[in-house]
């Protein structure tokens, strides 16, 4: 990990200032400590937040914008590991290093807390510790369900995904998506052209609507989840 956060590659801008730090008593779950202890920094569309290999010594919570996480392989093909929106945590780490890089997809504001710190939390706060496991659990969880997704056929990937999609968005039958198409194709591993043919297939048969590149709208879930079991 660079000694700070990094907004773009090879540039860095100092944290902007939190309000006076809360006594530990006064600390509730994870995701408040975060807010409460974290500082928040700005990153512009396409900015490395980490690196693949780097120490992973923070943790990081998306306040606005969104993340991806991906990682680059031999054949020079990228693969997205996965997506974060607003108020996902992202950066947790079973070992020392960071498996995978993350880039803001878009311009977005993160919350940055030191590792140790949230485990020093943890060793006095029986509910930080018990919420930290369980998004372990939960993270780890996720990168499975993504395994068995890249085994299916295009549709039921991409029909996977979408559902996947609405059950993060504030509307449960329109998706606004901040990825791009390439983003989405990485991510499932299939080609960007893939992509567009499968989402005219699925509107074709009125599973969905696109009326535009990045809005969706379920126009049938159960079709969906007929493809995505």
């Amino acid at each position: 990990m660079h000694s700070q956060p990094m907004t773009a590659r090879g540039s860095t801008q100092q944290p902007v200032a939190r309000s006076a730090r809360p006594a530990p008593a006064t600390l509730g779950t994870l995701g408040n400590s975060i807010e409460l202890m974290g500082a928040a920094m700005p990153f512009a569309r396409n900015a490395e937040i980490y690196g693949e290999n780097e120490p992973a010594e923070y943790l990081y919570k998306v306040v606005n914008g969104a993340v991806r996480t991906y990682k680059v392989l031999s054949d020079g093909r990228r693969q997205i590991g996965g997506f974060y929106l607003p108020g996902d945590i992202f950066g947790l780490e079973v070992g020392d290093d960071h498996t995978f890089s993350a880039e803001a997809i878009v311009e977005s504001k993160v919350l940055v807390i030191k590792r140790n710190t949230l485990v020093a939390l943890a060793s006095r706060d029986n509910e930080v510790a018990r919420q930290l496991w369980a998004m372990t659990a939960d993270e780890l969880q996720r990168a499975q369900g993504h395994i068995l997704l890249l085994i299916k056929t295009a549709q039921e990937r991409v029909a996977g995904f979408l559902l996947e999609m609405a059950t993060r968005s504030t509307s449960a039958n329109e998706i606004e998506l901040p990825m791009s198409r390439q983003d989405i194709a990485d991510y499932l591993g299939l080609t960007i052209e893939t992509v567009s043919r499968t989402l005219t297939q699925l509107e074709n048969s009125a599973a969905i609507a696109v009326p535009s590149s990045r809005r969706i709208v379920l126009r049938n879930r159960a079709a969906l989840s007929r493809l995505n079991a």
